[in-house]
């Protein structure tokens, strides 16, 4: 039997205005593990854009996927990849956004809740349960009295732009991690304290 890949979706929102907002970091992330895959999105039946590929010879095969939907709709292309690529959910990773993690952080965690995030609420529902690892990359919750939506699809600040490119290698970094070595092997490094 050949093996299972892994399905690993960014979520965002399409568009070139969203492209470099708060909302579509997931996205980032899997623009980098494209890159680092040398794999090219291309246009996919399941309305998503997908690129396949392995980052390593010999390596977890890796289906990138983003879906063409907006981010609260997510769970319709998401619900076809699964069905598409004959993937278990427990070798779904759904890389978003989060605003309970500071920014520049990054949380792993398999099925529970969906935290008010629509996104993820929408894939639980479409694809019947829970139960996938989600890598949460903290953008931090919005300063004053700014709403909530509006931190999400506003674009990074300066400072947060200094620092985004490490954000975005470390997703990469932690979905690989998920895929070659297990999610407990990537929340130890993730969730320990820094040295």
């Amino acid at each position: 039997m050949a093996e299972q890949p892994w399905l690993i979706v960014g979520l965002g929102n399409p568009g070139t205005q969203y492209a470099r907002t708060r909302h579509n970091i997931g996205q980032m992330v899997v623009d980098e593990l494209a890159s680092r895959a040398s794999a090219t999105f291309k246009t996919h039946k399941t309305n998503a854009r997908v690129a396949e590929g392995r980052i390593v010879p010999g390596g977890p095969r890796l289906v990138l996927a983003k879906p063409n939907t907006y981010m609260n709709v997510s769970g319709g292309p998401v619900a076809q990849l699964v069905r598409f690529y004959s993937v278990e959910p427990s070798r779904l990773i759904v890389v978003h956004d989060e605003l309970d993690i500071p920014f520049d952080t990054i949380k792993l965690k398999s099925g529970g809740g969906h935290g008010g995030h629509n996104g993820v609420r929408d894939i639980a529902s479409a694809i019947g349960t829970p139960d996938f690892i989600r890598v949460r990359v903290g953008v931090g919750r919005p300063p004053g009295r700014t709403d909530a939506a509006d931190h999400v699809l506003s674009p990074f600040n300066a400072a947060e732009r200094e620092l985004l490119p490490n954000l975005v290698s470390d997703g990469a970094d932690a979905v690989e991690l998920v895929t070659t070595q297990g999610l407990v092997a990537a929340q130890l490094r993730y969730h320990s304290p820094s040295v």
